[in-house]
Formats: structure tokens, C-alpha cells, sequence
């Protein structure tokens, strides 16, 4: 049998051009919870969640453009990452755009936890299912609406 991986979860953060500085904001706030993860991250973002949170252990990779959407997918198909945050900025035109299509969609095919936004992402970082634990979806976390 098997003994148990000690190895830590890995988490990408990716960040288009006008969303960088809210994930940047994003790492500050989720320091600890961040701490926590392997983080994988492509080239520009990282270097700047890399200057402004020094003690996070972040790997980055290419530019998204330049690979580094590529690179992250294939970590997706190796079974590498255990979760997949991507600041979109659905505003801006993107060159590169069917590249980020085939990122989310292997996010997608792998069944990984996928954030696009600051909302699902902190919801992400309680996941149950990004920490590892059992979950099933026959339990919902929420049984009705609040007002």
C-alpha cells in the first residue's frame, strides 16, 4: 500500500494584464491560506505576487503569451495542479485568447477547481476539496438563501 503524499496541494494563479494588481491584493489578503499551496504561476503575475509576498513559494513560469498558459496545462494533464485561479478581465481584447480557452478547458476535462474571479477564488481557498478532504455533492454547503 501506498503511504500518503506529504507533498503540499499545487495552486496556479494566473492574472490578465488589468487583473495583476487585484490578484496581487488577492495574495496579500490570502497570505497564510496561500502559504499553504505549492504555487505555480505565470511569468509577469508571479513575479509580482513573488515581490509582494516574498515568503510564498511560487514558481513562476512563462508569460501566459509566450507559454506559460501551456505550461500550466500540462501541469492540469499530468495531474500536477489541484486547483486553477485565473483573474479574467473580460473587458480587454486577448491575443492569445484560444489559449486561454484550452487552459479552461482542461481545467474543465481534469475536473479541477477553477476560480475566475476574487468571489469564487475565496471560496476556492475554503474548498474542502482543494484541501484534500472527502466531499460529496449529495451534501450541499448551502440549503437556502438568506436575505
Amino acid at each position: 500500500m501506498n503511504a500518503p503524499s506529504t507533498e503540499r496541494a499545487a495552486l496556479a494563479l494566473i492574472a490578465h494584464d488589468a487583473k495583476k494588481g487585484d490578484m496581487v491584493e488577492f495574495a496579500r489578503r490570502n497570505l497564510a491560506k496561500l502559504a499553504d499551496y505549492r504555487l505555480v504561476a505565470t511569468g509577469t503575475t508571479g513575479g509580482k505576487i513573488i515581490e509582494a509576498c516574498p515568503n510564498l513559494d511560487v514558481t513562476p513560469l512563462k508569460s501566459g503569451p509566450l507559454g506559460g498558459d501551456q505550461q500550466i496545462g500540462a501541469m492540469i494533464a499530468e495531474g500536477k495542479l489541484q486547483g486553477l485561479i485565473f483573474f479574467v478581465d473580460p473587458l480587454s481584447p486577448m491575443p492569445h485568447d484560444v489559449d486561454v480557452k484550452a487552459l479552461m478547458r482542461l481545467a474543465l476535462v481534469y475536473d479541477i477547481p477553477m476560480a475566475l474571479n476574487q468571489a469564487t477564488a475565496e471560496i476556492l481557498l475554503r474548498s474542502a476539496r482543494l484541501q484534500g478532504l472527502a466531499t460529496t455533492s449529495k451534501t450541499p454547503e448551502i440549503t437556502k438563501f438568506r436575505q
